[in-house]
């Protein structure tokens, strides 16, 4: 799943794809680059990002994209949102899948929407408000955290007509999440699998700043976006170890290359040792 957004203001890629010309360029590299999914995002979540976009502003940004780039390529377009509104009209416009980072709980009419258009529907954990996602203090066991609200999502998509074999599941990397529970989720991705066998499971740890933090200087200066692309593409590799089905990056040559190299790995009856 390749990351286009359209916004001001994301952590990695804010303001370099705000045009609909420089949003479909980057789009079609991607597809190039081997992208199965394009995820198109109109509203930062980043921490300490700005103040919540109207439905308005978000639709204004996503779908000039979307409704060209349905024209132009093949490629499922999924939308990024958690406004059913904003779902309503990209669904209408061509997107196939509807990526929610509140799971469901912000506007539980998404999964009307993604119901009504026979759409697939990503559920994100994550915990709080749209202003408190990334300032909450983490729960004591994370794994029982991320499995219990993930379980009343799906029965929540699935009371409001979301077919079963349509969702897909998130665990929420960096989402409420403490530096040690992030890895934490990563290194323990089987045990979601596991407890989830009917769900593809997603991951996204693109340059986020857990990573940042890994790699932080000797003066424990995080660092920059810029500078986290194999630190990234370690997380992948162990990911798809842990058997992650999907994985949402900014990077997709560097990704799809990683991804190969992994899954032949463990497509082998090979003892890996992490």
């Amino acid at each position: 799943m390749g990351i286009l957004n359209v916004t001001p203001d994301s952590f990695s890629d804010g303001n370099l794809f705000l045009s609909p010309q420089e949003a479909l360029a980057h789009a079609e590299q991607m597809i190039a680059e081997g992208a199965d999914i394009i995820d198109v995002g109109g509203e930062s979540t980043r921490p300490g990002g700005a103040a919540i976009v109207s439905p308005e502003e978000e639709l204004n940004r996503v779908l000039p994209v979307i409704s060209q780039l349905v024209k132009r390529s093949p490629v499922p377009i999924s939308i990024d949102t958690t406004k059913s509104v904003v779902a309503r009209a990209a669904l209408d416009a061509g997107a196939a899948i509807v990526n929610d980072i509140s799971a469901l709980r912000f506007d539980p009419q998404i999964a009307d929407e993604v119901a009504k258009a026979g759409a697939g529907l990503v559920l994100m954990h994550s915990r709080g408000t749209p202003g408190s996602l990334h300032g909450l203090p983490p729960v004591d066991d994370i794994i029982e955290e991320v499995t219990s609200s993930l379980r009343s999502s799906i029965a929540l998509a699935e009371q409001r007509g979301v077919k079963r074999e349509s969702i897909v599941i998130d665990p929420g990397i960096g989402f409420g999440k403490s530096q040690e529970q992030n890895i934490e989720l990563i290194a323990k991705l089987d045990r979601l699998i596991a407890a989830f066998p009917d769900f593809p499971l997603l991951i996204g740890t693109s340059r986020k700043s857990f990573i940042g933090r890994i790699l932080a200087d000797a003066n424990g200066n995080p660092a920059p976006v810029s500078e986290r692309l194999h630190a990234s593409l370690a997380t992948l590799t162990v990911a798809i170890l842990n058997g992650a089905h999907i994985v949402r990056v900014h990077d997709v040559k560097a990704a799809v290359e990683t991804v190969k190299t992994a899954a032949a790995i463990k497509a082998s009856d090979l003892n890996c040792t992490l």
